[in-house]
């Protein structure tokens, strides 16, 4: 979700931990199309021996997911790599120029030393002399003068260059802070199990996530579906498995139907939030406490004993 959000604007459509767009891809109809979620057709098998074949089918399919790069967004991060070098340069130029005076003042200054000084027993200078040594003075000095003048010189021109730095920053797009909500449901109940906020956005960690899950997760979790996210496939993640016992299953890319409970609870999260609008995470958080004690107390149609919320469903399950 966006950190802020007025009521006028939509709500963008993005989906996935890694907070990647993700986009249905059409389907040729002359080839015949296999995919691990087959294995749900028969109705008459048993769902943790479907599971594990799910499971097991999609392994055998994974491939490493090609890059797909919007042009658009592609343009507009070579155009912030060229910005940032060439303020990088800048600076740069500018820290050995600083460098570069820093010497001249300490040579200028050993120069007016020396000039003050003279040495003990020394013959003083006769007329011509000194006269020559004046004059030599008197033409350090004007470069020394004219130096200085220059310097204010370039300083302005740096100060110039830096600010139409600053204002091609100014034109490029203004790309809208990220909150990340990690949506947890029961396939079973319905019931949402929480949603934790992370301001983090999609820089997310996947300790956090563990961290989150830890809390959340009940203790006879069997299975757990989740999309291909870098967060569910890190260490910390597998380690969390290992802890608790459970299989995770992972969906098929590109196919977030194949765990299509979250996905509508998602579509009905963004529905309750579009006529909403607040101004940072705190006003986001209060509202999806506010959504998700509604979501859990009202009747859900996908529930097989029809007029029970979804902690309603829950509570008998546990008396059977």
């Amino acid at each position: 979700m966006p950190t802020s959000h007025e009521t006028v604007t939509k709500l963008p459509a993005v989906s996935g931990s890694s907070g990647r767009l993700v986009i249905e891809q059409i389907a040729d109809s002359t080839q015949e199309r296999h995919w691990p979620g087959q294995v749900f057709a028969d109705e008459s098998r048993d769902y943790a021996e479907a599971m594990l074949d799910f499971v097991a089918a999609s392994r055998d399919l994974a491939v490493p997911e090609s890059a797909r790069n919007d042009p658009e967004k592609e343009t507009l991060k070579a155009q912030k790599r060229t910005l940032r070098r060439e303020e990088a340069a800048l600076q740069n130029e500018r820290r050995d120029l600083r460098q570069r005076r820093q010497l001249e003042d300490a040579a200028w200054a050993a120069l007016k030393g020396a000039r003050k000084t003279q040495p003990t027993g020394a013959a003083k200078p006769s007329a011509p002399e000194r006269k020559a040594q004046d004059q030599q003075w008197r033409i350090l000095r004007d470069q020394r003068r004219a130096a200085v003048i220059r310097r204010k010189e370039v300083a302005q021109e740096w100060k110039q260059k830096r600010l139409v730095l600053r204002q091609q920053w100014t034109e490029l797009p203004i790309v809208t802070a990220w909150i990340a909500i990690l949506v947890i449901t029961d396939n079973c109940s319905r019931q949402c199990l929480g949603l934790p906020l992370f301001v983090a956005g999609p820089r997310v960690t996947a300790e956090l996530i563990v961290q989150a899950l830890k809390v959340l997760l009940p203790p006879e979790l069997l299975f757990l579906i989740s999309d291909r996210g870098i967060h569910f496939r890190a260490d910390a993640f597998r380690t969390l498995m290992q802890e608790q016992e459970f299989v995770h299953v992972l969906i098929a890319r590109h196919r977030p139907q194949s765990n299509g409970i979250a996905e509508r609870f998602v579509r009905t999260l963004k529905e309750w939030l579009k006529d909403k609008s607040w101004q940072d995470d705190q006003e986001l958080a209060a509202l999806v406490v506010q959504f998700l004690a509604e979501y859990n107390d009202r009747p859900h149609q996908g529930l097989p004993i029809p007029g029970l919320s979804p902690n309603e469903f829950a509570n008998r399950i546990w008396l059977l």
